[in-house]
């Protein structure tokens, strides 16, 4: 099965970096990655473009112009510029756990989305992280919040998978999907601007197409970056698209992936 990492990032090319190494450092490669960018400036273009020239990973820079907060909209564009036949979503300022990628690809299943937890690093161990490029952690490395996310274990992993159709914890920087499941529901609401919700909303729809959700503990493992809190302007705009997502059981959003189709 043919799988594309898709990363989101915006005007942050040192966090980009860790996240392309942690990348080549994996058990099982993804067949293409794919960059959403949301308008970074040329910084984010020559970071990708150093990277290239020394990996053999193969890299697609996915860019939009920078019209705000459209995250929502570049991950689109990304998802139309993907060949395979499964999604795994990341933000561009993880760490990835050697075994990630192989971890999303065994516990995907049919009728099934994917979402995986994260280790939260505090500011000072973000700073050390990108000044001196030492990415690698433990269960007992200091600076580290939800440490218990960063025992790695089949067996607990088997043990605490839980299967539901709720949007407590949906976070788009651990998921994995289907790409047909996601073609079917149009992809992501292109009308959600500015941060938050278009995640929640995108896997409601998920649940109204008939799939359900998978939490997977102690396997498919990230390390979340320090960064300061987004603004939360759009909220409360965002939040009514949701709830009439919610009351009104849609599958498909108007503008979504279709605005990409050739």
């Amino acid at each position: 099965m043919r799988v594309s990492l898709i990363i989101t990032t915006y005007n942050r090319p040192d966090a980009l970096m860790q996240v392309l190494r942690s990348i080549e450092n994996q058990s099982i490669f993804p067949d293409e990655i794919i960059i959403a960018d949301d308008g970074s400036n040329n910084l984010t273009k020559k970071c990708i473009i150093n990277f290239t020239k020394s990996s053999p990973l193969k890299v697609i820079h996915s860019w939009q112009n920078d019209k705000g907060f459209r995250v929502s909209r570049s991950r689109n564009k990304a998802l139309s510029k993907s060949t395979s036949d499964y999604i795994i979503l990341i933000d561009g300022d993880v760490i990835l756990h050697q075994k990630f990628i192989e971890d999303h690809l065994k516990h995907a299943e049919n009728g099934y989305f994917i979402q995986g937890s994260r280790v939260l690093i505090n500011q000072e161990l973000t700073s050390k992280i990108l000044s001196d490029s030492n990415n690698e952690f433990s269960f007992f490395s200091r600076g580290l919040s939800n440490r218990k996310n960063s025992l790695h274990s089949n067996f607990l992993s088997r043990l605490f998978i839980k299967k539901k159709k709720n949007i407590k914890g949906i976070k788009t920087c651990n998921m994995s999907f289907f790409k047909s499941d996601c073609i079917k529901i149009n992809g992501f609401n292109n009308n959600i601007e500015g941060w938050g919700r278009e995640d929640s909303e995108f896997v409601v729809r998920l649940f109204n197409s008939g799939i359900s959700k998978k939490n997977v503990y102690f396997n498919s493992i990230q390390y979340h970056l320090w960064h300061e809190d987004s603004s939360r302007a759009s909220l409360k705009k965002n939040e009514a698209i949701l709830e009439e997502t919610i009351k009104n059981m849609l599958v498909r959003c108007q503008n979504g992936l279709n605005i990409f189709d050739k």
